[in-house]
């Protein structure tokens, strides 16, 4: 087995830091955020790898995430 060249590097990181903000999404909408953030990570890395297939729904992802996010941050915050 070969060493890990960088976007190879890149793209363990971004898909572990998705799994890892998904798993701890009932926490916080912090987590809910940072996972969106870890789907546009996985988007890059999928275009810069030439799966533009995966790029594609990683983006996407990335949207439904941030939605998710936004409404949940509507439901925590206090009404003045």
């Amino acid at each position: 087995m070969g060493r890990m060249d960088a976007l190879t590097a890149f793209g363990l990181f971004a898909v572990a830091f998705t799994l890892v903000c998904y798993t701890l999404e009932d926490r916080a909408p912090f987590w809910t955020l940072l996972f969106a953030l870890g789907c546009l990570l996985g988007s890059a890395y999928g275009f810069l790898q030439g799966a533009w297939p995966f790029g594609v729904v990683e983006l996407i992802w990335f949207v439904v995430a941030l939605r998710r996010w936004a409404k949940l941050r509507r439901r925590v915050e206090p009404v003045a």
